[in-house]
């Protein structure tokens, strides 16, 4: 069992930064990726970054890339989302996610945080 806990939401204005952080506990050895998602009212949930456990491979959807930076501290057992340029579109509930090598299905998730971007 993998637990995860998101923070670093909060209010901010458009061109702003923040920076997510996801605190990773339990059987975390046999993580194959972490990621994180973001869900925004009446809108399906998508993968927004995503990086494999070893940090040579990332995944940016279009929306974000050129803003947003995924990357990982092992020894810590953290992943961060760092978020340059936020716009009112980027206004949503974050989750932090993480699959197993066993199934490299997204298989844990963090409780959400929430990040509104004021225009």
């Amino acid at each position: 069992q993998v637990q995860l806990l998101e923070s670093g939401g909060g209010l901010v204005q458009a061109g702003d930064s923040l920076r997510l952080s996801c605190a990773a506990s339990g059987r975390t050895f046999s993580t194959y990726a972490m990621g994180w998602f973001r869900q925004a009212p009446g809108k399906e949930r998508e993968l927004v970054a995503s990086i494999h456990w070893s940090g040579s491979s990332t995944y940016y959807t279009d929306s974000v890339k050129g803003r947003f930076t995924i990357s990982r501290d092992i020894a810590k057992r953290m992943v961060y989302l760092q978020m340059n340029s936020l716009k009112p579109e980027d206004t949503a509930v974050y989750y932090c996610a993480a699959a197993t090598n066993l199934t490299r299905t997204w298989t844990f998730w963090g409780q959400g945080t929430q990040v509104t971007v004021s225009s």
